[in-house]
């Protein structure tokens, strides 16, 4: 994200929530981009917004306790008020369990302890070991994982995770809507063209901030009154399965979640370009 694209996201948030307002950055991996991260931090400071609510990360970058130290004493110079590393078998597969003990040491450390959240730290306190299993061993944590752990099954989680945990028919997420969802999400996520996604909903659009201000968009924004969210909001991603099904969709046997429904149905949309720009952007359906 650019730095004018997260600042212009910023003040129209501070425009529509006032001292109420948070930001939160997440990613992918923002610490992947971190001189870009510290420049939006400190524009945000120039300008006297209020700084990040948090900072979320993987923990992948912490292999020297230097750097570490250097980065987060930049960020809290700059107002960030909470670090929160993610942590489960699903990222233990790829990080090395000592690397995220360091950073969760050298953060409370330096941010102090009630400033450093680890989700979810039983997984850090009792790894499963998971880098060193066999194939079949691996998959048998991961479907405990998703038994035991909320799971989303949006993005590549409805490729790679999904499937692992399909059990439920489609007539099961038939008439369920999510008005709910669509109505009292806490907040609103942006991606780095600008698009702006109600609550955790990614890859539905309902504007884009470079086009129109937050604030503004917030405001005109009214589900009831488009298709595309109507149906959602009257009936749930099982509203589009009529019109899906002329177009060429196959139903899968079983699927793990509503969630998982709506991603599959809007991938098979998005190839088709039905409901552009709405389901978008193309890094929410590509190929994993």
């Amino acid at each position: 994200m650019s730095t004018d694209t997260a600042i212009t996201a910023w003040e129209g948030l501070i425009r529509l929530g006032g001292e109420r307002a948070r930001i939160h950055i997440t990613g992918g991996e923002p610490f992947l981009y971190f001189d870009r991260l510290a420049e939006i931090a400190q524009q945000a400071q120039r300008l006297k917004l209020p700084g990040f609510e948090a900072v979320e990360t993987n923990a992948q970058w912490g292999d020297h306790e230097r750097d570490i130290t250097d980065k987060l004493k930049l960020l809290n110079a700059a107002g960030m008020q909470r670090l929160k590393i993610s942590w489960d078998p699903f990222h233990e597969e790829f990080i090395r369990t000592e690397t995220v003990r360091r950073l969760t040491a050298v953060a409370r450390s330096v941010l102090g302890p009630e400033r450093v959240l680890v989700r979810w730290e039983h997984y850090l306190e009792q790894p499963s070991g998971i880098c060193d299993k066999i194939e079949a061993d691996k998959q048998r944590i991961l479907q405990q994982a998703l038994k035991s752990d909320r799971a989303r099954f949006t993005g590549r989680a409805a490729d790679m995770l999904a499937p692992a945990a399909a059990r439920y028919p489609v007539d099961n997420f038939v008439g369920r809507h999510c008005r709910e969802g669509l109505l009292s999400a806490k907040g609103v996520h942006i991606d780095p063209y600008g698009n702006v996604f109600n609550g955790q909903c990614s890859g539905m659009a309902v504007g884009n901030i470079t086009h129109t201000p937050l604030d503004g968009l917030w405001r005109d924004w009214q589900p009831d009154r488009d298709d595309f969210w109507r149906t959602l909001f009257e009936s749930g991603p099982s509203g589009w399965l009529e019109e899906a099904c002329r177009l060429g969709y196959t139903q899968r046997e079983k699927y793990a979640s509503k969630c998982h429904l709506c991603t599959d149905i809007r991938r098979f949309f998005f190839d088709k370009a039905h409901f552009s720009p709405i389901i978008t952007p193309k890094d929410c359906y590509g190929s994993f």
